[in-house]
């Protein structure tokens, strides 16, 4: 199985990117997808997670969250936001490279550099549906980085293509003679 890298996080927000920044000008404040959270809030809220995920991976806490937040000024463009989602990338996959991979940092137990690298992948993708789905753009993750994400987070996930599935696992979607998913959780730990 091969690691999830800080390449892979870069190819993900230039993803995220790509898609949406044709799409600035449109109305953000509308919900993302079947979330509650507007279309900002949840790119917002992709560049919180990518920051935390970078602050665990570096400060190596083994039992909690660390006590910071990032906050997006709200008067900020999506431009703007699609910009700090590249910013909070970027330090992710700097702080997942230069780890060794023996490193462990909390996050529901102990995990490695690459866990988190999967979970900044992850975060990036679905909330890139999400937005798509709230704006009504027509996208599909990419098969590699949905593979990757699958491999490291859901080793229990059913086989089919991996866009779908990711979906699916995450209760964003529907596999043809299974149940819709209304609850779900990655496994990151490793220990």
């Amino acid at each position: 199985m091969s690691a999830v890298t800080g390449a892979d996080l870069w190819e993900a927000a230039e993803e995220m990117t790509r898609v949406l920044l044709p799409h600035r000008a449109r109305d953000w404040s509308v919900p993302a997808g079947s979330l509650t959270w507007s279309c900002w809030t949840t790119g917002a809220h992709v560049a919180h997670d990518l920051l935390a995920y970078a602050g665990q991976v570096t400060g190596r806490p083994d039992d909690r969250y660390l006590p910071f937040d990032l906050r997006v000024c709200a008067d900020a463009s999506p431009t703007q936001v699609l910009t700090v989602v590249r910013a909070c990338a970027g330090l992710l996959a700097t702080a997942v490279d230069a780890a060794p991979p023996d490193t462990r940092a909390w996050h529901f137990g102990p995990c490695d550099p690459a866990g988190f690298a999967a979970m900044g992948v992850a975060e990036t993708l679905l909330h890139t549906h999400d937005i798509t789905s709230g704006l009504g753009v027509p996208w599909q993750a990419p098969q590699r980085l949905s593979a990757l994400v699958l491999r490291r987070l859901f080793p229990d996930a059913p086989t089919g293509a991996a866009p779908e599935v990711l979906l699916w696992m995450t209760g964003r979607g529907e596999l043809p003679g299974r149940a819709r998913r209304t609850s779900w959780v990655w496994r990151a730990a490793v220990d």
